[in-house]
């Protein structure tokens, strides 16, 4: 069992930045992929990035690419998102995941999952 946990949310302004964090409990952090994906209020979850186990390659969806990076400190089992330029179209609950996969641009595959940090973003 993998357990994880998101902290970093809040609400933030149309253009600012908000970076958030996710720990992962264990002791093989370093075999896993992880990701972020986010889900807003009657829509979809959906993927927004990811990052392979060894932290030499990222996905990012279209709508964040540019604006997104997701990386990782296998030193500290902690996996982050810095998010800049954010939009109003950003805001959602942002899940953190982790798993043994090697998919490219989905996190559907992702067998661990955070309870979520919730990311508001006004005008």
């Amino acid at each position: 069992q993998v357990q994880l946990v998101e902290s970093g949310g809040g609400l933030v302004q149309a253009g600012g930045s908000l970076r958030l964090s996710c720990v992962a409990s264990g002791r093989t952090f370093g075999s896993y992929d992880m990701g972020w994906s986010r889900q807003a209020p009657g829509k979809e979850r959906e993927f927004v990035a990811r990052i392979r186990f060894t932290g030499r390659t990222t996905y990012y969806a279209d709508s964040v690419k540019g604006r997104f990076t997701i990386s990782r400190d296998n030193t500290k089992n902690t996996v982050y998102l810095q998010m800049n330029s954010l939009k109003p179209e950003d805001t959602a609950v942002y899940y953190c995941a982790a798993g043994l996969g090697r998919v490219d641009y989905s996190n559907y595959d992702m067998t661990y999952w955070g309870k979520g940090t919730l990311v508001t973003v006004s005008n």
